[in-house]
């Protein structure tokens, strides 16, 4: 049987003493070394008395000694490991099988379950998990100039630092196998610790580092723990680890470590106190590298990343691609569907076709990361849609990062920042989204931010702070707001942004809403309705809109600003009388806001009225009135010489006679059909018609429709014209998507707005003496 101690001889207590001089260190600080409560072994061991073996071995490999050359008569059990280095491979094999079998159970219900938030009942990782992918290079470590940032699209911003399509990605179980010391980086609810359970599942299962036997470490609970008994030792929690399921020989772990066949999986670097991290990570570096031979997997925020680790590569999980992203909904709503596998996934193909949605495409931006996925699968789930209110996505998705993500786990964050109430940290926010917004910046400096902090600070305050003082305060801030929620994150070295654009569009809309007294409100109000015309602002509209109690003053503002953009234009203004008369001329189905609509597009933007005809109504004088346009819009080309250009507006002529209700109108058409020469006729006669005939016949066409119909006319609209209309035309597009928007807007402004939509400054006057 193996001796349970060793002791040194004569020979090795002299070697180990010169060692012990080298080091310089006092027996205390030997102990504290080998993780020992009292110096009584060190002494036992100088004194050539037995101390406990793996004691003995620990001591050995500190003070860098082999331990068989210092130990008196080392066990015959032993004597193989110093030819070969390691334990022979079928007995080590063995020791792996046996001690994997031992603490299977364990595994599986350490790791191989989920508790998914405000879901009742756990699921097992397989029947949920999806495959990560990782990327080999930190975004946040790249030196970039900010200037270089400021132009991306707002659909690029969420993907910008996060695995851009073209940058290298990797399976994360390739990126484990390629590295012997892997740390995982990662946002909040990225799936870190969901990755690394993965592993030890897989492992326990023998279908991933089949020779290896698991260990999943939860860091914060080896720090508490280890704080109660003042002894942060790896080895020794290990060990209480093997014993909790029933491996009861202290030296199998020794052993395995020794031969470099274990997975130490530590989960949650960035879940330790400040006052512990350093102790903890001094013994993670010391244990990782007198056990370098193990295959080593950390996990940690990326915003801790500072937490370094000697020997671990740094890689970060990238975000969900579209396969990955269809692949998880499939596995959700099959777990969470309560009827059947095939209703399951029915719904799933239902959430994937109208996340594809182009309305839907800022909750594309989100659910990139399993956290928001799982929670637009729930909201999904329970409704059969998506939010009408993006608001209330957001402000769930808010309440997760803010404290329920961490509250859920049972993790406590450090004073700097936390000290803050909810109220407070949300207004904070608000006034770094909306400074930046306002300035157009998606991404601004760390000195920038910090000094939104800082001013934040000082007025929270009731004593002043020096200029030192506060910038230390603010800075420490900036990095707590990164680390424990992630909603501001650093995108390049010095650079930072909101983590999503949605949540900066969010937090600038909630902080005009959130206005202290009616006056600031007003302001606030007025602000928001100058930006009507630039389309980044959009969003903030319709956010606000239906995060306000009532959305009447907004929707008034609105329409105020978007009449004044053409009132001073008498040119436009006539245009906008006359499609005001028009909506009125014709039998619409449609609202007359909504012909005027058409027939505003139909004069500016021929190609696409038909389109907008099709999509908007069938009612038969609006679609008239596209194939006429159409029609005189290719008469307008020059095809006198051209036989088939002709024949092919004869016979897009006869069709529209067909649709044709008005006698007059359908007579003088059909006069000019009737002057179309036959195909039959010979190509001389038909050339000599078309250069003496055709213009003129073009001409006699363009003014009976302009008679019959009140459509061609020849708006001669300056670059400058054009431009206001456009900006005059999207305007009351946004005005429309905010009173669809679900916000609070009494009926009677809902009808008057909608009932003046695109009307011109005068009509818009006689209805108010009206």
């Amino acid at each position: 049987m193996v001796k349970r101690s060793l002791q040194a001889s004569l020979i090795g207590i002299e070697q180990a003493k010169r060692a012990f001089a080298l080091k310089g260190w006092t027996q205390d600080n030997l102990s504290a070394e080998v993780n020992l409560k009292t110096r009584q072994p060190i002494w036992r061991f100088f004194s050539g008395r037995p101390v406990e073996r793996h004691t003995f071995i620990e001591i050995c490999s500190v003070l860098e000694l082999n331990w068989r050359e210092i130990a008196s008569n080392p066990p015959a059990e032993f004597m193989e490991l110093e030819e070969y280095g390691r334990p022979p491979v079928l007995d080590i094999d063995g020791l792996v099988e046996k001690v994997r079998s031992q603490r299977f159970d364990k595994i599986q219900d350490q790791c191989g379950i989920l508790q998914l938030l405000d879901i009742s009942r756990p699921v097992a990782i397989d029947d949920i998990y999806i495959d990560v992918n990782i990327l080999e290079e930190i975004a946040s470590q790249q030196w970039l100039e900010i200037t270089a940032l400021q132009n991306l699209d707002p659909k690029q911003f969420d993907r910008f630092g996060l695995g851009e399509a073209d940058q290298n990605q990797i399976p994360g179980t390739q990126a484990v196998e390629t590295y012997s010391k892997l740390r995982v980086l990662g946002k909040p609810g990225v799936g870190k610790t969901t990755f690394l359970q993965y592993l030890a599942i897989q492992c326990n299962q023998g279908t991933f580092a089949g020779n290896l036997v698991p260990i999943f470490i939860t860091l914060r609970n080896f720090a508490e723990e280890s704080k109660v008994t003042n002894e942060f030792s790896l080895l020794k929690y290990i060990r209480q680890e093997f014993l909790t399921s029933g491996v009861s020989d202290s030296s199998a772990i020794e052993t395995l470590l020794s031969a470099g066949r274990v997975l130490i999986l530590l989960d949650g670097m960035d879940e330790i106190l400040n006052q512990q991290s350093n102790t903890v990570l001094s013994e993670i570096r010391r244990f990782s590298e007198k056990y370098h031979k193990n295959q080593f997997v950390a996990a940690c925020r990326t915003a801790s990343q500072k937490l370094r680790l000697r020997g671990f590569t740094d890689v970060e999980i990238a975000p969900f691609t579209s396969e990955q992203i269809i692949a998880f909904a499939q596995k959700w709503f099959v777990a969470f569907t309560k009827t059947n596998i095939q209703d399951g996934q029915a719904l799933s193909v239902q959430f994937v076709e109208k996340l594809d949605l182009d309305e839907n495409w800022q909750f594309r931006q989100l659910v990139v990361t399993p956290l928001f996925l799982h929670l637009a699968c729930w909201v999904f789930h329970g409704q059969e849609k998506f939010p009408t209110k993006r608001t209330d996505f957001y402000k769930q998705g808010l309440d997760l990062l803010l404290g329920k993500w961490d509250e859920a786990r049972g993790i406590e964050r450090d004073e700097v920042y936390r000290g803050f109430l909810l109220p407070q940290k949300l207004k904070l926010l608000s006034q770094i989204a909306a400074a930046t917004f306002e300035q157009g910046q998606y991404f601004f400096e760390q000195r920038i931010v910090e000094q939104y902090i800082g001013d934040y600070i000082q007025n929270l305050t009731k004593a002043p702070m020096d200029a030192e003082e506060l910038q230390i305060e603010s800075e420490a801030a900036l990095k707590a707001i990164e680390a424990q929620h992630g909603l501001l994150a650093e995108r390049a070295r010095g650079i930072f942004s909101f983590s999503y654009l949605a949540f900066q569009e969010y937090f600038t809309a909630r902080k005009i809403v959130a206005s202290h007294n009616l006056e600031a409100f007003g302001e606030a109000l007025e602000g928001l309705v100058s930006h009507i015309t630039d389309p980044h602002w959009h969003e903030i509209f319709l956010l606000t809109a239906t995060m306000l109690r009532s959305a009447d003053s907004l929707v008034q503002l609105m329409k105020q600003q978007i009449d004044a953009l053409v009132g001073q234009d008498p040119y436009l203004q006539e245009f906008l009388t006359w499609a005001s008369q028009k909506s009125r001329t014709i039998p619409s189905q449609a609202k007359e806001a909504t012909t005027r609509a058409f027939y505003l597009a139909l004069s500016r933007t021929p190609h696409i009225a038909s389109h907008f005809a099709l999509a908007s109504s069938l009612d038969q004088g609006m679609f008239l009135d596209t194939a006429l346009d159409d029609l005189l819009l290719e008469c307008a080309i020059d095809g006198s010489q051209d036989f088939a250009h002709i024949h092919a507006c004869g016979d897009a002529l006869s069709n529209i006679l067909g649709i044709v209700l008005d006698v007059g109108l359908h007579k003088s058409l059909q006069q000019l059909s009737d002057q179309l020469p036959s195909s039959r006729q010979n190509q001389e006669r038909l050339r000599l018609w078309g250069q003496t005939n055709y213009a003129a016949w073009a001409e006699q066409l363009k003014m009976k429709v302009i008679n019959y119909r009140n459509i061609n006319h020849q708006w001669q609209f300056s670059t400058e014209q054009q431009q206001v209309l456009q900006r005059y035309y999207d305007a009351n597009k946004l005005l429309l998507d905010c009173l669809h928007s679900n916000c609070e807007v009494t009926a009677a402004i809902r009808r008057e707005i909608e009932a003046t939509l695109l009307l011109p400054q005068k009509e818009l006057e006689d209805r108010e003496w009206q």
